[in-house]
């Protein structure tokens, strides 16, 4: 049985290589799954820069424990487990952190010259379409991020990155019973959530 499971792990010679020492291999798997690494990060956490960091600190943990991996689950399923881990690190930290500082979002953004920055104008003819998409874009992630830690997890996992159940419950430890709960819990949160910022989403 171990061996089908192998057989369906894509990453299973890499993995291998990467066992026996071969930076090059780790390279390799780093470019095959840091984009959606970091789609994970970003969504959980809301923040580019600190998902960034997060998902650098996955790969210095998967390098170091490589050699720890058993051949159970899929090695994408074991890289994502510590990108979920590490996301909900960093979210306790964040509030944290938030709650010892006091700032606004309205603050002027300043250069290292002491001057407020001022994005130049687009001459793209459309520059109104692609603000209007950022900004249906910036209200889901509002409302994603609204939601409980445990039903956004799932909605992530399942509906942005299209994780089987099997896998969320092996990346999560819960019961794909329970995975089918908190995702249609996730759901209907996201529904009434985005309902009540703009109506005709």
């Amino acid at each position: 049985m171990k061996k089908n499971e192998q057989i369906k792990d894509n990453d299973y010679e890499t993995v291998s290589l990467c066992k026996k020492g071969d930076v090059n291999a780790f390279e390799a798997l780093v470019k095959k799954h840091q984009k959606r690494m970091l789609n994970i990060a970003y969504r959980m956490i809301g923040n580019y820069e600190d998902a960034c960091e997060t998902v650098q600190d996955a790969f210095v943990s998967a390098y170091r424990n490589i050699k720890y991996f058993e051949e159970k689950a899929r090695f994408s399923t074991w890289l994502y487990t510590i990108v979920v881990n590490l996301s909900r690190n960093r979210l306790k930290q964040l509030k944290i952190r938030s709650n010892r500082e006091v700032f606004s979002l309205n603050d002027p953004v300043l250069t290292d010259d002491s001057r407020i920055r001022i994005d130049p104008a687009s001459g793209e003819p459309s520059i109104l379409q692609k603000l209007e998409k950022k900004e249906i874009r910036q209200k889901v992630q509002e409302c994603i991020n609204s939601l409980d830690g445990e039903f956004k997890e799932a909605l992530i996992l399942r509906d942005i990155q299209g994780f089987s159940y099997s896998e969320i419950s092996d990346m999560l430890k819960i019961a794909e019973g329970t995975v089918k709960s908190r995702l249609f819990r996730a759901r209907d949160a996201l529904r009434k959530c985005l309902k009540g910022v703009s109506g005709d989403l």
